[in-house]
């Protein structure tokens, strides 16, 4: 079987709770991570693995996607929208895109999930292996959070979601290889005692049909960015491979260290300072004592004067104009955070909701 006869499901539904205040206004799959919406990341893999036709699972909070991705044909692929209204799981959200998958084999990509390895890759060995799913695995240090696997001798033993005992620090991550013999194993699920259809149930179901199930532990890292700190951390392990390229200005004797990526329009005047890796989009403006530091992802027509960050993302169109040291936060859209000038305390942190006003 060739590859183009893949088909890929990007998950964008759920309601992104552990996210807020800063999806009450959006979509957690639209969040930037070093400037390039989080659903992207999933988005440009599937790409790269060849599929040509992807579905969409929108859920409740649908802003920007549709915007985004439109119907796929400037990025050379088709998209099919398929409507989640409840977050019911991702088991749930196969079994209502089976119309839309046919007898095709498939990867699902959770959109809040970013992983270092190739999926292209993966999928070829998929494809050659014959096996009926191709589980994606990573060691974490709190398996009671994911699905984990249990292996013996090579091979998957066992599957449980969100262990209370320990089985196994291999998490399941969030990319899923499957045949079309997933849906009997899907249609024999009860909901879970969150009221979920569980996809780690489904291959547990599917291994004690006789299914076969290989799998592929990663070699790079991922993130399942659920919580703030995982957003800002999956922005320095994004930022950790920028390359240096200023499209922008930044004026003479502004000291820079590291990579630093500026986009077109942006001014970074003299008397700040820029220590990689840092990305600043387009039209936007660093000056007067602003020191941007490093893992700092500063979207476009953004403005900061005055103030130290490091370790944050300021989404587009914000203000940050204060003496003050910024560090690990988000700052949603169009937000300004504005102090006196008359006092200097040490270090703040934000996570703050899009159109907000901070005074300091």
């Amino acid at each position: 079987m060739d590859v183009t006869s893949v088909k890929g499901l990007l998950l964008a539904g759920g309601h992104g709770t552990r996210l807020r205040p800063l999806t009450y206004t959006g979509n957690k799959h639209m969040l930037p991570i070093a400037n390039k919406p989080m659903l992207m990341y999933g988005f440009d893999q599937l790409r790269g693995a060849g599929v040509k036709e992807i579905g969409v699972i929108l859920g409740p909070l649908q802003e920007g996607i549709v915007e985004a991705l439109g119907d796929g044909s400037k990025f050379g692929v088709h998209i099919t929208y398929l409507d989640q209204p409840d977050p019911k799981g991702i088991a749930h959200a196969v079994l209502i895109s089976k119309k839309f998958l046919g007898d095709s084999s498939f990867i699902v990509h959770l959109g809040d999930n970013l992983l270092k390895d190739s999926i292209p890759e993966m999928a070829d060995e998929f494809q050659s292996s014959g096996a009926d799913a191709t589980v994606v695995l990573s060691r974490v240090k709190d398996p009671s959070r994911f699905g984990v696997v249990q292996i013996e001798k090579g091979k998957i033993v066992k599957l449980v979601e969100k262990p209370k005992q320990f089985i196994s620090d291999l998490a399941l991550a969030g990319v899923y290889f499957f045949r079309p013999t997933i849906f009997p194993a899907i249609e024999k699920l009860k909901p879970s005692w969150r009221n979920e259809l569980e996809i780690t149930e489904a291959i547990q179901g599917l291994l004690d049909m006789g299914g076969r199930i290989t799998y592929h532990e990663v070699s790079g890292w991922w993130k399942d960015t659920g919580r703030p700190e995982d957003i800002l951390e999956a922005n320095q392990l994004v930022l950790k491979d920028l390359k240096s390229s200023v499209k922008g200005k930044i004026e003479e004797e502004v000291p820079i260290s590291g990579n630093v990526e500026v986009g077109e329009g942006t001014i970074v005047h003299r008397g700040s300072a820029l220590r990689g890796p840092v990305v600043v989009g387009e039209y936007s403006e660093i000056g007067g004592g602003a020191y941007v530091g490093p893992y700092t992802s500063v979207g476009s027509h953004v403005k900061i004067l005055g103030a130290e960050i490091e370790n944050s993302i300021i989404l587009d169109g914000t203000v940050v104009d204060c003496r003050e040291r910024i560090v690990d936060s988000i700052i949603g859209k169009n937000s300004k955070i504005i102090s006196d000038h008359t006092y200097r305390p040490s270090g703040r942190r934000f996570v703050v909701g899009e159109s907000t006003f901070v005074s300091l």
